[in-house]
């Protein structure tokens, strides 16, 4: 295994969690902006009224996003593990 198999590899592996985390991180950066407003236009500082949306969108994005995301992780585990021949000879 070369440094640059590794390199590749390590690439792959970072682009798959970028894709896997960004529809639950920018769902709840929405909310949570739209959260905000809503305090700062009514000057409510309540900590559960950021949080208790969250949870929901979060809960919510997974049951739309959640198939997509196991698919893609089930295809790059597939992948890795049919190039670990590659990889060792």
């Amino acid at each position: 295994m070369t440094q640059d198999t590794v390199m590749t590899l390590a690439a792959q592996a970072m682009w798959v969690t970028i894709l896997l985390s960004a529809p639950l991180l920018l769902s709840a950066l929405a909310v949570g902006l739209l959260v905000g407003m809503f305090q700062a236009a009514t000057q409510i500082n309540e900590m559960t009224l950021s949080f208790i949306p969250k949870l929901g969108i979060l809960v919510i994005a997974l049951l739309i996003f959640g198939p997509w995301m196991l698919g893609t992780l089930v295809e790059f585990t597939r992948e890795l593990f049919t190039s670990i021949p590659e990889m060792i000879g």
